[in-house]
This record gives structure tokens, C-alpha cells and sequence, in this order.
């Protein structure tokens, strides 16, 4: 299924939900209501009307997948529920811009004043293909202590300020460098 690609896709529509506002200030309440698998292009699409809440298919944008990133998604898959987030970018009627199963990713989208990431369960029929994935490309890496290099050990800083100011009685020399100066 997934033999030689270092990388894959899968499209995924992104499915936002419009309430009213609870205050005469905001008139209306966007929010992530899911996502749907392989789903074909879209606009926003209305797909389903409940009063006052509407339900759009807004954008279908591409899920990839890289083989380096298996670490993040075998944290996402062990997690109590996987997860799918989606990146939105501007205020009143957010614009889907991301969508990953990558929780590392969507934390570096976080940053941004601009936009915001919301979390959705992922689907059972994507948390098998992402599973296949992993299964495929994950390698553990054992964890491997760093040991200090042995002519490196009695290097310091020689003190802090100008080394060319005297300085007898400084907190930050070394007792080599002190006797050194003698």
C-alpha cells in the first residue's frame, strides 16, 4: 500500500458549524464540527441546517503523511483518542488552512496570534490507514546517553569581563587559571 513513498495524502473536508451568537455583540459562533475522509472538493458547501445552526463543508484540504514524523504520529495514536487537528486562520468566519494528525505540528500553529488549531476525534477508517503507515515506516530509536569528552572536562570559563583587567579575587576563575596567573 504504502512501499516506496516517503510521503502521502489523503484529502479531508473540514466541516465548520455556525450557532448563533449568546450576546447581541456576536452574531454568530463559528466552530469545528468534523472532518470527513477522502471527500471531494468544496466550497462552503451548507450541508445540514438544525434551526438557527447551519453546518458546512468548508474545505478539503491534503492530510500528508512523511515517514520521518512516525514519533508524532505514534504519540497521537497511543493517546486515549486520536486526534485530527485543524489549523483556522481569521476572525468571524475562520478559513481552514491545515489539517495533520501530527501533534508536534499542530503545536508549532499555535504560536500565531492569527490563527488557531481545534482538535477532532479521528475517524476509525483514518486511524487504520495512519496505522499502516507507522507500521510500515516506524523505526525506534534507542535512547543513547551523551558522554562528556574527557580532554574537555577541565575547560571553563575563565572568568566573566574583560581578561585583560586584573582581577584578584574573582568568583567566576577556575583555581587553574589562579595559579596559573601566579
Amino acid at each position: 500500500m504504502f512501499q516506496a513513498l516517503k510521503i502521502v495524502e489523503m484529502p479531508v473536508g473540514v466541516v465548520m458549524r455556525r450557532s448563533p451568537g449568546v450576546t447581541r455583540w456576536i452574531a454568530h459562533v463559528w466552530t469545528l464540527a468534523g472532518i470527513v475522509p477522502r471527500a471531494p472538493a468544496a466550497d462552503w458547501r451548507m450541508t445540514r441546517t438544525d434551526g438557527d445552526v447551519i453546518e458546512y463543508h468548508a474545505a478539503t484540504l491534503t492530510l500528508q503523511l512523511h515517514r520521518k514524523d512516525t514519533d508524532s504520529l505514534v504519540q497521537n495514536l497511543t493517546s486515549q483518542v486520536p486526534s485530527v487537528w485543524v489549523g483556522l486562520r481569521g476572525g468571524g468566519r475562520p478559513d481552514p488552512v491545515l489539517v495533520t494528525a501530527s501533534p508536534f505540528e499542530a503545536s508549532f500553529h499555535e504560536i500565531d496570534a492569527e490563527d488557531r488549531v481545534e482538535k477532532v476525534a479521528m475517524p476509525a477508517g483514518m486511524i487504520e490507514w495512519v496505522e499502516a503507515f507507522v507500521a510500515l515506516h516506524h523505526q525506534d530509536e534507542p535512547f543513547v546517553k551523551r558522554r562528556r569528552d574527557k580532554h574537555r572536562q577541565g575547560d571553563a570559563q575563565d572568568g566573566i569581563g574583560d581578561a585583560r583587567i586584573t582581577q584578584p579575587a574573582d568568583v567566576w576563575r577556575t583555581p587553574q587559571s589562579l595559579r596559573a596567573r601566579k
